[in-house]
């Protein structure tokens, strides 16, 4: 079974699942405000800070310290 990694750990036109989001109750319902859930689906466009993903049709950018806060689970290719 695969690890739980930071989302900036991701590479470019990787995908993953959001398994986790961590941090201070503001900060988390902050990023689930931007629809950084457990289970939804997404893709690392650019990794280093700011990183950008891609959540279906939203693009959203993060800082570092946003990025940590979320564990992904990177998804396996086909």
């Amino acid at each position: 079974m695969q690890e739980l990694i930071p989302l900036r750990a991701l590479l470019p036109g990787q995908l993953a699942e959001v398994r986790q989001v961590v941090g201070q109750a503001h900060e988390v319902r902050r990023l689930h405000e931007l629809g950084l859930r457990d289970g939804i689906q997404l893709e690392m466009v650019r990794s280093g800070t700011p990183c950008i993903v891609r959540l279906g049709s939203n693009t959203l950018c993060f800082r570092d310290v946003e990025a940590l806060q979320v564990l992904v689970m990177p998804r396996m290719s086909a």
